[in-house]
């Protein structure tokens, strides 16, 4: 097993930073020249100016080219998605009550939580339907289906007698999993990167919280902060993202590192592979 390190420098004035990106396997360089991390000439990758970039500093490494391809080097572990959160504005009042009364499989218990909570078994989602017309939709597996399971509880809420419409559907949170098959030295990752945004506090949550900031898309516009909450079993959890694409570049981004914080096969020993 041989380890390399690929370097890509730009000199933009006095912007001018270096990106380092460094594994024990060469599936890595595969990585690197499929997702096109070498910034193009003819594309201005740099945020529009405004008071938000004055009050932090722009790091090269946070602004990522938009790609097209989401094909992992053979090997990689793929997130799979596990839940997608959204939201529906309703455009009607809903009277909560009522609802209670007429629905099926619905749950109202207003002194613990003012929203109507319903569930549908095809697809298996939950629904909270606020007084306001406002209603989450999570459980899906993907956004088609969360789609369809908005429109079948729009439906519920017709044949209850109310007249929804499907306005503003927005995709607040995703979830994947994945599994990289080794143990990680959480204690070592931390210290590393804890100023890149990893935290770890064993004695309130027993994983890795890492947070990556994506920067920003080819039109200018900010893309979502995923989180990874990294285990020493080698489980991840991927949260915060709203596009399959942050998803899967945020993992992307992280993998690589934890080759150099791996256990051996017993999680008690001290050896590193």
């Amino acid at each position: 097993m041989h380890c390399h390190t690929w370097t890509h420098s730009v000199d933009r004035g006095p912007l001018c930073s270096t990106m380092t990106l460094s594994s024990n396997c060469l599936d890595v360089g595969v990585f690197v020249l499929k997702y096109n991390i070498a910034q193009p000439a003819s594309i201005n990758w740099l945020p529009p100016t405004n008071s938000f970039t004055k009050r932090r500093q722009i790091r090269r490494q946070d602004i990522i080219p938009e790609t097209e391809s989401h094909e992992y080097p053979p090997g990689w572990p793929i997130p799979k998605l596990q839940n997608f959160v959204v939201t529906v504005n309703l455009d009607c009042r809903i009277d909560l009550n009522y609802l209670a009364q007429r629905a099926r499989n619905v749950e109202y218990r207003p002194r613990r939580f003012n929203a109507v909570i319903m569930r549908i078994r095809d697809p298996r989602t939950t629904a909270l339907i606020f007084a306001t017309g406002r209603m989450v939709v999570t459980g899906a597996k993907s956004e088609a289906l969360a789609r369809l399971a908005a429109k079948k509880h729009a439906y519920a809420l017709q044949k209850c007698g109310f007249t929804p419409k499907l306005r503003d559907f927005t995709v607040q949170n995703i979830i994947g999993s994945a599994n990289v098959g080794f143990n990680i030295r959480l204690e070592g990752l931390a210290n590393k990167y804890v100023t890149v945004g990893a935290s770890f506090v064993p004695e309130i949550f027993p994983g890795l919280s890492f947070k990556q900031y994506l920067g920003y898309r080819a039109d200018g516009t900010p893309r979502s902060c995923p989180t990874l909450l990294i285990f020493t079993t080698g489980k991840i959890v991927v949260t915060g993202a709203k596009t399959e694409e942050d998803l899967r570049a945020a993992f992307a981004r992280v993998y690589p590192l934890f080759f150099d914080f791996r256990f051996a096969s017993d999680p008690n020993s001290k050896t590193q592979v």
